[in-house]
């Protein structure tokens, strides 16, 4: 005779299932992905001024032949921007998460 006591269930078999997860809207998906979009944008643009301060500093010690002049001093913020968007592209520091976690719950979409 087989043993129908509680102890013979899986756990699982003994409690009602919790309620699936209503799927997210097409409204909400496209929010999520601004709300994306706009956090890799920021940290694009936050690390674009960090890299175009470290390339203000002058080096004395570099050769003046390899230095590209005055066009050179022109295109510093295209290489700055540049730099920063294929930083955030591969992954970036962190700070897209941080905001994008922030601005979903000022959304109320945790």
């Amino acid at each position: 005779m087989t043993d129908l006591t509680a102890a013979a269930f899986p756990a699982n078999l003994l409690t009602p299932a919790a309620p699936a997860a209503a799927a997210p809207s097409a409204a909400e998906l496209a929010k999520r992905g601004q709300i994306k979009d706009t956090a890799q944008k920021f940290e694009s643009s936050f690390l674009s001024v960090m890299i175009g301060q470290m390339f203000e500093h002058e080096d004395d010690g570099t050769d003046k032949a390899f230095t590209g002049g005055s066009g050179a001093d022109m295109f510093k913020s295209f290489l700055a921007d540049g730099i920063a968007k294929k930083m955030v592209a591969n992954g970036g520091v962190g700070l897209a998460a941080s905001v994008q976690r922030e601005m979903l719950k000022m959304q109320g979409l945790h």
